[in-house]
Order: structure tokens, then sequence, then C-alpha cells
């Protein structure tokens, strides 16, 4: 079996993913995933804590999004700040990986004990924003608002994304969503 092939998560997350959509989540064991991917039991508790990990064991956005954020011009109003971070986030995080995160996605959507840790790493998200506004100085009542609105577009985003048999890119989708919360919002005549 190999040890210390460079591969070796990535590995094992697509054999785990190919299993939860084979058997379900809950019939997976880790020796089947383990076995299939051609590594040891040990390299997985390695590289994960458990099965649940496959999934959000290196997520990363909330970290990127406080760069993001921190990185972005003085001055920019915080919804040009995080439209152009989440476009950015699609094409260089999600969109590439398609398949594997709609993959994710549907197996996500199908486990109640995913969906809970799926909206424990949302809140993850929306505090980072909020955090990251409140450091540029933004108020506490805006940048409460503005993460809300971050988590809720990324979210609305992916659903259609998912839904999407014609596989147009997520920044498609990000457009469109946004479009629709701005028009939406928009005071009526």
């Amino acid at each position: 079996m190999a040890r210390w092939a460079p591969d070796t998560r990535e590995r094992l997350r697509g054999a785990a993913l190919e299993l939860f959509a084979e058997r379900g989540f809950a019939a997976t064991t880790v020796p089947e995933i383990v076995e299939r991917a051609g590594v040891t039991r040990r390299t997985f508790f390695r590289h994960f804590s458990d099965k649940r990990e496959v999934f959000f064991g290196d997520d990363e956005i909330p970290v990127l999004a406080s760069r993001m954020i921190a990185a972005a011009p003085a001055g920019a109003p915080p919804m040009t700040v995080v439209v152009d971070g989440l476009r950015q986030l699609a094409a260089e995080r999600f969109d590439p990986r398609r398949d594997q995160v709609l993959a994710a996605r549907r197996i996500i959507s199908a486990e109640p004990d995913l969906r809970e840790r799926d909206l424990r790493k949302q809140e993850d998200l929306r505090q980072a924003v909020r955090e990251g506004f409140r450091r540029r100085g933004v108020d506490d009542r805006t940048a409460r608002v503005v993460a809300g609105v971050t988590v809720l577009v990324l979210q609305t985003a992916l659903e259609a994304w998912l839904d999407d048999a014609d596989g147009a890119p997520l920044t498609d989708h990000l457009d469109a969503t946004v479009d629709q919360v701005t028009s939406m919002l928009a005071p009526g005549p």
C-alpha cells in the first residue's frame, strides 16, 4: 500500500466520494475508503479525523474571505468587496473542481449530520466576513448584514449551480443571485 504518495489526501477524498455516492454516507466505512484508495487506515487518520472531514477538513473559505476583505482597496463598498471575492473564489476554487464539488454537495444535502456541519461552516464564514469588515471600520450592523448576505448569496448560487443541468459556471449563478437580491431589496416606485 502507498504510504507517502503526494496525492494521498486527494485519493482518499476521491475514494470516499465515490463510495458515498454508491452506498451512501452512513453505509460507507473508513476501512472501505482506505481499501479503495490503497492506503492504510492509519494514513486515513493522518489526513482526516473522521469521514465527515472528507467534506469539511480543509475548509479554507473563511480564511480566504478574511484575507480578501483585508486586501480590498480602502473605501471599496462592502458589497463590491464581497461580490469580487465570491467571483474570485468561484473561479479559482469551485469551477475547476465542479464534478467533485457537486458530488460532495449532493451527499451533504442528503445527510442530516453533514447538513448540520455545513451550517456550522456557513456560520464560520459569516463570522469571518463580519469580523473582516469590522476590522475595516464598518459599523457592526452593516458588517452583520453584509456577512449574512454573503452566505445567502453563496449558498443560493451553489444550490442553483447544483441544479444546473447545462453546467454554467458558478460565477454566472453568483451574478444572477446578486442581481436577484439587489432587485428584491431595491425600493419600489
